[in-house]
């Protein structure tokens, strides 16, 4: 298929001759006044226009402005008998390919019209793989090419049709709710209300009202009916945040709907009957919790029928970059900033920071930077203090593996820097068993665990 040429110049005979000259390896168009070019533009697909800097009394740099307004992807090759160097930097500037003077070398013009057209093929491509990547690493709102995002993609194609419940498992700031959402919207009941609930953001002798509402005048301040969130949740999602933190007492009322898809608003008698799918979510280790009687055994297993794991960001750091743009893109269309560039240095640290929040640490570091930052690039100095400091303590780290003096490798260093340091080397020479860990170092399992937790430590 040809590629399309348009031809805006106002000498007749300079149309003429360059459709001749084009017309056996081009579609060609070649019209003499500027508006009737732009609505060619809009009219039709062009893959390159030919422009004159002056079409009468028109101005060329505006006639490429609106060009480029209406399609970006179009190469234009300005053409003039007025050649200037401020005229030629001013077409680049507002997206001009290249600049030619009139007379035009024939030759010359061919091969400029080749290299816009492969520069135009290869912008396309570029696009069109960067959507594919785009559409391959991400899924309902989450971003991520590693093997571990991949596995959570997969398990939610498994059971998002699937009416049984889910627990999603994972760090705070790694986007459980992100799963649950996704979950979802890509079920069948994705045109029911999503509905969540926050366990651990509701006081205690709320959440039974919460979860099962109330009727008129079941207590003080009872003016009117309330739907509880079961009942705005029928036929869709209910989302349970922290369910680790719902109150033991609530946990069998809770168990009692599930198993019987049923309740009765507090202060009613009427028996309301639903269909809901549950979803739970915890940062807390459920099974541990079961063990020590702070969560129900029957419960969790209710809820735990299907488990999804969220890694924490730092285990998956080859997602990393993704995020990186997803979130420069995002802060800086909300800040009306141009996207800004990151310096090797800035992206380096990045890389190497260990994200105790997780993905929502990483997103709220690149909002500040996008704040910040008055250059092109954003820096070291745009990101984050504990950032920053985290950049020189690994420096710091660094030195372990230079041949210094124990005392030359530790200074500097804060005692708890140094304890974690210790710890981590210890689980790793024991291949994370904890107890033979413990005995060494002379502190109790718990209290290893503690410190395991404290520091983030990977076991």
């Amino acid at each position: 298929m040809k590629s399309a040429i348009l031809i805006i110049d106002d000498e007749r005979a300079i149309c003429a001759s360059l459709t001749l000259a084009l017309e056996k390896d081009y579609k060609v168009i070649a019209v003499t006044d500027a508006q009737t070019g732009l609505q060619m533009v809009l009219e039709q697909s062009f893959d390159l226009v030919l422009l004159d800097l002056r079409i009468g009394d028109q101005d060329g740099i505006k006639v490429l402005e609106q060009i480029k307004a209406y399609d970006s992807t179009i190469a234009v090759i300005i053409m003039t008998a007025y050649g200037s160097i401020r005229s030629s930097v001013e077409a680049m500037k507002h997206g001009a390919f290249s600049y030619l003077s009139k007379p035009l070398d024939l030759e010359e013009l061919m091969i400029f019209i080749r290299q816009a057209l492969e520069f135009r093929y290869l912008n396309d491509r570029v696009e069109y793989l960067s959507k594919e990547l785009e559409s391959r690493y991400t899924y309902g709102g989450m971003i991520g090419k590693s093997s571990a995002m991949q596995q959570v993609y997969q398990m939610i194609e498994k059971v998002k049709d699937v009416n049984t419940s889910v627990t999603i498992t994972g760090e705070s700031g790694t986007g459980k709710e992100l799963v649950a959402r996704a979950i979802h919207y890509q079920s069948k009941r994705k045109n029911r209300k999503f509905v969540e609930v926050n366990c651990a953001a509701i006081p205690e002798g709320l959440l039974e009202e919460e979860f099962f509402g109330h009727k008129k005048g079941s207590f003080t301040g009872a003016v009117d009916d309330k739907k509880g969130k079961f009942e705005l949740a029928d036929e869709g999602t209910l989302f349970l945040d922290e369910v680790g933190d719902m109150p033991l007492i609530l946990q069998g009322k809770l168990l009692r709907v599930l198993e019987q898809k049923q309740f009765t608003p507090i202060g009613g008698n009427e028996v309301k009957t639903i269909d809901v799918r549950v979803i739970a979510a915890t940062n807390r280790d459920l099974r541990a919790m079961v063990k020590e009687g702070s969560f129900r055994r029957d419960l969790f297993y209710r809820l735990n029928i299907v488990e999804i794991h969220l890694p924490p960001l730092r285990e998956r750091k080859q997602d990393i970059p993704l995020l990186i743009q997803h979130f420069l893109q995002k802060y800086s269309e909300e800040q009306e900033k141009k996207l800004p560039g990151m310096t090797v240095e800035a992206e380096r640290l990045l890389l190497s920071y260990h994200y105790p929040g997780n993905v929502r640490e990483l997103a709220n570091a690149l909002e500040y930077a996008v704040i910040l930052t008055s250059e092109d690039y954003i820096e070291i100095e745009d990101l984050p203090l504990q950032i920053q400091e985290e950049g020189i303590q690994g420096e710091k780290r660094k030195s372990l593996r230079q041949g210094l003096s124990l005392e030359e490798q530790l200074a500097g260093l804060s005692m708890n820097e140094v304890e974690r340091i210790v710890i981590g080397a210890a689980l790793k020479r024991n291949g994370g068993r904890q107890k033979i860990t413990a005995q060494e170092l002379g502190i109790s399992e718990r209290g290893l665990r503690n410190k395991i937790k404290e520091y983030q430590l990977n076991v």
